[in-house]
């Protein structure tokens, strides 16, 4: 008979393409990731990885063998979802994934909260990307995903899953201490021409937002200086090196030499929580959704956070 844990292992190389990246999400070591497909495979009698490079890829077998343990992991989900909804209670394991300015400025209170409220329930968080979180919902890797999208770029909803709002996160613009912008309550779109620009590299929706409402408003903005994550714009910023646009959320307070100021209109990103269809019977998701909304207007009445 074939083994459960053993078909979450190689579902989990899977969909995170790697088998480090898949003991990361399942809380086990590489090796024992290994350890676990290599029986699979002697209880096969099947080849299921491959060495490609410095990686693996799955064999044509291993990827029939992955959507099997696709349905088998369903059926043990709704199982779960059942017993858990018949207790209802919030309790067993939660994985989470949240992108990386919501994992730091937000989910610290919601986890706190329900450690408190539910000690049965072991709720597990992992800072993904929001263009990954969707997906791993969709193929059952977590069971639950803090994503954002922008009013340029709709966040697309898989099938099978469902989401709901959270709060929206509003941006501001932030500027050297002795900028012309400095002294000023607001600055409209129209007043952004000539400025140079920290910003995020291409591919990311802060970088196409500002690329697409600077060229709204008749300028070619002048990228200087581009970083993934906020707090290295933040400090750019500080060194007098050009201005951004960042997020409030999990930004935290301004270093010395940073004047923040708002843009008329205001740039925002929606938040959303996301589930797998059916999911929300289960209590652990249903109360972390409701926490998570029920903290936003906590996070976001914060003056830096």
């Amino acid at each position: 008979m074939l083994d459960l844990q053993r078909l979450r292992a190689l579902h989990a190389v899977s969909v995170h393409g790697t088998v480090g990246a898949a003991a990361a999400a399942l809380g086990y070591t590489p090796s024992a990731v290994s350890q676990q497909i290599a029986k699979l495979e002697r209880e096969t009698r099947t080849v299921l990885l491959e060495r490609e490079g410095r990686g693996v890829r799955l064999t044509a077998e291993a990827h029939r063998l992955v959507d099997t343990a696709q349905e088998l992991l369903a059926i043990v989900e709704r199982a779960e979802t059942e017993l858990e909804e018949r207790r209802g209670m919030p309790a067993g394991r939660l994985t989470i994934a949240a992108f990386a300015s919501a994992a730091r400025g937000l989910m610290p209170a919601v986890l706190a909260d329900l450690a408190v409220r539910h000690p049965a329930l072991d709720a597990r968080l992992s800072e993904i990307d929001p263009h990954l979180s969707v997906d791993l919902v969709a193929k059952g890797a977590v069971d639950l995903a803090v994503a954002h999208d922008w009013d340029i770029a709709p966040m697309p909803v898989p099938p099978g899953v469902e989401h709901a709002a959270i709060g929206d996160d509003r941006s501001t613009l932030l500027v050297p201490e002795g900028h012309p912008f400095a002294g000023r309550e607001s600055v409209r779109r129209e007043d952004l021409g000539g400025q140079r620009w920290v910003c995020q590299p291409p591919g990311r929706v802060c970088h196409d937002w500002l690329l697409r409402t600077m060229r709204a408003a008749g300028h070619e903005p002048e990228i200087v200086h581009q970083a993934d994550e906020n707090p290295t714009l933040v400090a750019l910023v500080a060194g007098g090196l050009g201005i951004c646009l960042v997020p409030r959320l999990g930004r935290g307070p301004l270093p010395p030499g940073v004047v923040e100021v708002h843009l008329d209109p205001t740039p925002v990103r929606h938040l959303y929580a996301l589930w797998r269809k059916g999911a929300a019977r289960r209590p652990a998701i249903a109360e972390t959704v409701r926490t998570l909304q029920e903290k936003w207007p906590e996070v976001a009445a914060l003056p830096s956070r």
